[in-house]
């Protein structure tokens, strides 16, 4: 057998969002272990996943990927594939487990998937080389509430640089930050820090299920889309940075925003 780890990124939807060259990759390989703690393939469960490779899948929780060697082990005698949501580098769990390999000279290859980094900004028709940092916004708890999120989005938006907000995911409760709670958790923190990230005149891009047949963008202003369906999580968030006119069409166009930012960015 040969000493191998085969990391393959599955994309954001189905047992259809990889690529023909990742499914022929783990057709191949001996052994396979699946993460979705980082993040949740839409539509399809590991059952599926098996059926269309024709292999048993080993799912592994953080701690095995983080404290155990037990996908090190494997690969030294063996070919294994690694499988996650979306892209297959995009967590520093990922990229450590990589470094081990390499360190013990394990040959590695990769396999990238679509990713929300990728689908969010086409989908909306925002450019993607127009961001800035992205944010992830954690459960509001009770005293708990981090204003490192709201700088970073601030940072963005007096750069004029778009912000991607990825929400809360805790795959082992099945907990998933909603679009509504995001928002609410935003217009909470402009009433703590006060700082004019957040208006009433603010538009707010959501992005639900993206790649999916379910997928739904949206884009308002906040107290409007607190009233609006916003589809199903998983969601992600785009607050818009300056607007090209392209842009500002695109979101009036594709996800229904309100029409007065296309003269706002004309004038």
């Amino acid at each position: 057998m040969r000493s191998e780890i085969v990391f393959v990124g599955l994309g954001l939807s189905g047992t259809d969002g990889m690529t023909v060259k990742g499914l022929n990759a783990l057709k191949e390989c001996d052994k396979i272990y699946a993460e979705f703690y980082t993040s949740v393939l839409i539509g399809a469960g590991i059952g599926d996943l098996e059926s269309v490779i024709g292999k048993k899948i080993s799912v592994v929780h953080r701690s095995q990927v983080e404290e155990e060697d037990v996908i090190i082990s494997d690969a030294r005698k063996m070919r294994v594939g690694f499988v996650t949501a979306g892209d297959t580098m995009l967590a520093t769990t990922h990229v450590d487990l990589r470094i081990q390999a390499e360190e013990e000279g394990i040959p590695v290859r990769l396999i990238h998937g679509v990713s929300i980094f990728g689908a969010c900004p086409t989908s909306l028709g925002l450019q993607p080389y127009k961001f800035g940092r992205t944010v992830t916004l954690p459960f509001l708890e009770t005293g708990y509430q981090p204003k490192s999120p709201y700088d970073n989005i601030k940072q963005n938006k007096d750069r004029g640089l778009h912000t991607m907000i990825l929400l809360d995911i805790r795959a082992d409760e099945l907990r998933y930050m909603t679009a509504h709670q995001a928002l609410e958790w935003l217009i909470e923190g402009e009433k703590k820090w006060g700082e004019g990230l957040i208006t009433d005149r603010t538009v707010i891009c959501v992005a639900s299920n993206v790649g999916s047949k379910d997928e739904k963008i949206t884009a308002g202003y906040p107290q409007d889309l607190l009233k609006k369906d916003l589809g199903a999580p998983l969601q992600t968030l785009v607050i818009p940075g300056d607007l090209h006119f392209m842009e500002a069409y695109a979101l009036v166009d594709f996800a229904g925003a309100p029409k007065e930012i296309i003269d706002e960015e004309d004038g």
